[in-house]
């Protein structure tokens, strides 16, 4: 079972996605760069996998201003990785709409199948667990959502094995 660790210092940011940021910056006023500070710390999301702080740092500086605003972007958003996480980041609602139809349970089952608590990623790299606040859809709880692109609903324990087995099914591809 394995669970959150303080990651390996991030590489840095390519001049790819420094010329990223030049192009979102300029879809604003010049002094509003500040605007473009969640498409910038998408970039660096797309580019390694998570935000670090000195990712940060780069993108308060590109943007000029302060690193702590960027910072609290960063935290206030569960879809900008802090960490490295597995291959299928795996969010589930546990808000109280979601909470009183089994989003809990879910999560609970998940756990189990997974081998990892609320925060882990496999040990294979595999799957990383977070539950989520509100991923606005209360009526087709229990829902979950999928590297932060896939809305899986009606997510009963049958179906969440399925889901599991479909994605390891689905790597067990790609590496062939």
């Amino acid at each position: 079972m394995s669970n959150p660790s303080t990651p390996a210092a991030a590489k840095p940011l390519s001049a790819a996605a420094l010329e990223r940021f030049a192009r979102e910056v300029a879809k604003y006023p010049a002094d509003q760069a500040q605007s473009a500070v969640m498409a910038c710390l998408s970039i660096v999301q797309q580019e390694q996998g998570y935000v670090s702080l000195e990712s940060e740092k780069v993108v308060a500086d590109f943007l000029g201003m302060p690193q702590i605003a960027v910072h609290e972007v960063t935290t206030f958003y569960n879809m900008y990785n802090q960490q490295p996480t597995g291959r299928f980041k795996l969010n589930v609602c546990t808000n109280l709409p979601c909470q009183l139809r089994d989003g809990v349970t879910a999560l609970n089952h998940l756990e189990k199948k997974l081998g990892v608590t609320m925060g882990g990623t496999t040990d294979d790299g595999m799957f990383t667990l977070q539950q989520s606040e509100c991923l606005g859809a209360c009526a087709d709880s229990p829902v979950m959502l999928v590297n932060d692109r896939t809305m899986c609903s009606f997510m009963s324990n049958e179906k969440l094995d399925q889901l599991i087995d479909g994605l390891r099914a689905s790597s067990k591809g790609d590496a062939a």
